[in-house]
């Protein structure tokens, strides 16, 4: 019996880029830095890449990249801001994947869905666009396909991972309540999962409904990673060590995975100077108890799956998360999950902000197919190659490229211009629906507001090339998601307060 450890770290901001000028603004909440990026940066992301491991003196012995130990996936929206601003990091956690395929053979990032939506309440569309565009931001920074990828909120259903299927996905990550029924491949009698007793020790293989393929699926310990978010095990090696020894049966006998996902701002940000404990954990303390550090990609190559999983697709078959007991529906009503407020506060606001962000895409998407068909020969499949104008700004070969690719005659500068509008009003569409924009406790919040410029943002685009009002329906919708601070009225109020219209 050989004995394995994984600890993934899911690190990712929200974007937060002002739409009218690209630029990342002051946030007084995030004092004493400059806004939220630069603060979660200083005290995770850059430390987690220089961890220090040290005597009982203080004497540093030994720096760490956590990086080459941890499974880990970061949004691309993050990445890109820390491009610009951190490059020298993020070469350090491009380094550290390297060196893990380099020792592992396989590495320990993965992908992310692009912009961190709730994969099950994305059209068909959008979720192949959110793929395509995570996956070709990855090979863009690490420079190869990905194996995995991470889901926001893990948020999951059935046709989620068809499509990961589709897009040649080998593995994703989820929690154990999100498993229904398993079996042993070859076995007809299926075994009821869906109370959280399923065996996270093995991977497991989900076949799609079509009989098209497959993608394996990890169910990381649920109980063990809570406890890793929110108690205070993680401050301590000796502690963390003996929680996940605990996990794992003397009598268990066979080889197995202690495997363990949680936000990767947990250490250093939500938990001060836990990369520390993080450091000894994988690249000292585990072997000594007889642990193997791996990542999922190598222990799937070691370990085929020999049991199917079923998923739990939640209520109406819409899916479930990691973050929502009630499946999905922290990001399309009042389900009673939220961050807090004061005593009387609700949620409400969330469905109607749900409503009018599907009604405006309905409306931007029909819009975009109509106007680019003038121009494109296929407006999907241009969206879907955007990404790679979006990873390579100003650069006239890539621009030049897109446009012989995807055009249905030689466009002459203006009407090149009005494709890349379209394809721009098309990413905020897409940006819109970021996840963080529901998961808090009121449309006021700095999420919320952010997503809603985004909408505006489309609008302006799709009203500068179609001279049509795209909102009023819109606006009609958003009047009835009302704000629980009085003085910031409804969504209608806010959006119509945020940024100015512009002449391009």
């Amino acid at each position: 019996m050989n004995k394995y450890l994984c600890i993934h770290g899911h690190f990712y901001q929200p974007p937060r880029e002002n739409p009218w000028t690209e630029e990342y603004g002051k946030e007084e909440s995030a004092a004493p830095f400059f806004n939220w990026n630069e603060r979660i940066y200083q005290e995770c992301y850059k430390p987690n890449t220089e961890a220090v491991i040290v005597d009982n003196t203080g004497k540093i012995l030994k720096r760490v990249n956590n990086y080459e130990y941890l499974n880990f996936n970061f949004g691309p929206t993050l990445l890109d801001w820390m491009q610009k601003k951190h490059p020298d990091t993020l070469q350090k956690i491009i380094d550290a994947d390297r060196a893990s395929v380099k020792t592992r053979g396989h590495g320990n990032a993965i992908a992310q869905v692009y912009n961190h939506v709730i994969m099950p309440l994305a059209n068909k569309r959008d979720k192949i666009t959110q793929v395509k565009w995570g996956t070709k931001d990855f090979v863009s920074r690490f420079g190869r396909k990905p194996e995995g990828i991470w889901l926001a909120e893990t948020a999951c259903n059935n046709a989620t991972l068809d499509v990961l299927i589709e897009e040649e996905i080998r593995y994703v990550i989820l929690d154990p309540s999100q498993a229904s029924k398993i079996r042993k491949t070859g076995s007809s009698a299926r075994e009821g999962v869906s109370d959280g007793t399923i065996d996270t020790k093995r991977p497991y293989r989900y076949f799609s409904k079509s009989g098209t393929g497959f993608v394996d699926v990890f169910f990381y310990d649920g109980g063990l990673s809570r406890r890793l978010a929110f108690d205070d095990i993680v401050y301590d090696s000796v502690k963390l060590m003996s929680a996940i020894d605990e996990t794992f049966p003397a009598d268990y006998g066979k080889d197995g995975l202690v495997s363990l996902a949680v936000d990767g701002e947990t250490f250093g940000h939500h938990k001060h100077f836990t990369e520390r404990t993080i450091a000894y954990l994988l690249s000292e303390y585990a072997g000594t108890k007889g642990y193997e550090t791996v990542n999922f990609a190598e222990y799937l190559s070691k370990h085929e799956p020999e049991y199917e999983v079923l998923l739990n697709e939640g209520p109406s078959g819409e899916g479930t998360s990691w973050s929502c007991v009630h499946g999905v529906s922290r990001w399309k009503e009042d389900c009673g999950c939220n961050t807090g407020g004061l005593p009387g506060w609700n949620q409400k606001w969330r469905k109607h902000l749900r409503d009018a962000l599907n009604l405006l895409n309905g409306k931007l998407g029909l819009f975009f197919e109509i106007e680019g068909k003038k121009y494109l020969n296929d407006v999907w499949e241009a969206r879907n190659d955007y990404i790679d104008i979006i990873l390579n700004p100003g650069d006239d070969t890539v621009l030049n490229s897109f446009i012989e690719k995807h055009s249905r005659m030689k466009l002459n500068s203006g009407e090149a211009l009005v494709v890349l509008y379209l394809l721009e009003m098309q990413k905020y569409a897409m940006l819109m629906f970021t996840s963080c924009g529901w998961f808090f406790s009121d449309i006021a919040g700095l999420e919320s507001r952010k997503i809603l410029e985004y909408a505006k943002r489309a609008v302006e685009i799709a009203e500068k090339i179609s001279g049509l009002d795209f909102d009023e329906e819109f606006l009609e919708i958003l009047s009835f998601a009302k704000s629980n601070k009085t003085e910031y009225g409804t969504g209608k109020d806010i959006y119509l307060r945020l940024g100015n219209k512009t002449d391009d």
